[in-house]
């Protein structure tokens, strides 16, 4: 059985890029891949920015290298995949996780913040997407995990922006999946319900909304980073390679509600 698993699961001599990788979310999506066996690529908006998460990596004895980035800046984007191959030859996980999220009731929403929001939540994972996926085309192989949203599925409240992007996002991993399944390419999503994160801590001070939503949530808790480790490493490894474009919902059974 553990030979089956390590077969089916193990990330060894894989190289995984994991972007927004500072703290929260991808800072345990990123362990996870690194506790399964793989190099890990931390992403920032400045290097400094993942040095917690790279000595958590070293910690545990994970090769690791810590890259800034500028999501919204195509130019950025290029060099990480770029410093990427230079350092080991190939990319063989991409996580797009990097994201932000602006507040503000829709008929006050401005066009700054708009456009912050969909260029880093949208243009910026279809730029990872298109940069990683040459690479990948050429190796004939790659797993592609888009961080989607409960609010790809619904609309929200006050987050017009966040909402539209993240529905982009499911639709971005759906088009490529399409073109590049054939190629030896898996191209799918995690869309994470109400977790513990930066993102969400003013929502979680508002008394009367936290304790409205978690009453919704089947499982009755928000969730916490780790739990998205399971789903990170499964759509990475070769025990998925059957799966295309598709969505996950990790969100503690909201959307079955």
């Amino acid at each position: 059985m553990q030979e089956y698993l390590s077969k089916q699961f193990g990330l060894t001599n894989k190289v995984a890029i994991v972007t927004g990788a500072s703290r929260g979310l991808g800072q345990a999506m990123a362990i996870a891949l690194g506790e399964a066996g793989a190099t890990i690529v931390a992403v920032g908006s400045k290097p400094e920015n993942v040095a917690n998460t790279i000595s958590l990596l070293k910690a545990k004895n994970i090769e690791c290298l810590a890259l800034g980035c500028n999501q919204a800046n195509g130019e950025e984007i290029s060099a990480v995949v770029a410093d990427t191959m230079s350092a080991y030859g190939k990319i063989d996980i991409l996580v797009n996780n990097a994201g932000t999220i602006k507040r503000a009731p829709a008929h006050e929403f401005s066009d700054d913040d708009w456009n912050e929001v969909i260029n880093v939540n949208l243009n910026g994972v279809f730029k990872f997407c298109r940069e990683v996926g040459k690479q990948m085309l050429k190796q004939g192989s790659g797993k592609i995990i888009n961080i989607a949203s409960l609010l790809s599925f619904s609309g929200g409240i006050t987050v017009p922006a966040y909402a539209a992007s993240k529905g982009g996002v499911a639709q971005i991993t759906k088009a490529l999946a399409n073109e590049w399944a054939n190629a030896g390419i898996q191209v799918n999503a995690i869309a994470p319900g109400y977790f513990e994160t930066d993102n969400t801590y003013n929502l979680r001070q508002d008394e009367e909304r936290y304790a409205s939503i978690t009453a919704r949530i089947p499982s009755g808790e928000w969730g916490k980073p780790e739990d998205l480790a399971g789903a990170t490493v499964f759509l990475s490894s070769r025990a998925s390679n059957y799966m295309n474009g598709h969505v996950m919902l990790v969100d503690g059974g909201w959307m079955a509600r």
